[in-house]
């Protein structure tokens, strides 16, 4: 690896330890469904989401809560001796991108075979804390 991606890697990463986020990956629920349920949450408090994804009928809303829950965790994991409800935690990102696709065939009439694509999906759920902006752009003030 060159020296310039090696540098630009190294940043990443320490960019990434100061944010909270947690990964989904290879969920078998379809790229367009499990963007249904990230819309109902993005920007939303987490008290609020929990509360909207514990209560949808949705099978991807199943699985995007214990995704939340995850980010939760590791957001107390970053901000020891913060309160989660003290600190107006919301949900910054969410974005949902297409993850492998397994190709099955179905047979159809006449000696034929269709092709049926089983999708997946890799989420990727972001928080951050409305307090900590706030004093962030007041320093900036400065």
């Amino acid at each position: 690896m060159g020296v310039r991606k090696h540098n630009s890697a190294q940043e990443r990463k320490e960019a990434n330890k100061k944010i909270a986020f947690a990964k989904l990956n290879n969920c078998p629920t379809s790229p367009r469904k499990m963007r249904l349920v990230a819309d109902l949450v993005r920007g939303k408090d987490v008290e609020k989401a929990l509360g909207i994804l514990k209560f949808n009928s949705k099978e991807a809303s199943g699985r995007m809560e214990k995704l939340l829950l995850s980010a939760i965790a590791n957001w107390e994991a970053k901000n020891e001796g913060k309160r989660l409800e003290e600190s107006q935690v919301y949900i910054k990102e969410v974005y949902v991108d297409s993850g492998r696709m397994l190709k099955r065939i179905q047979p159809a009439p006449q000696g034929r075979a269709h092709r049926v694509r089983k999708r997946s999906n890799h989420v990727t759920m972001v928080l951050d804390s409305k307090v900590a902006q706030e004093v962030e752009t007041s320093n900036e003030d400065n």
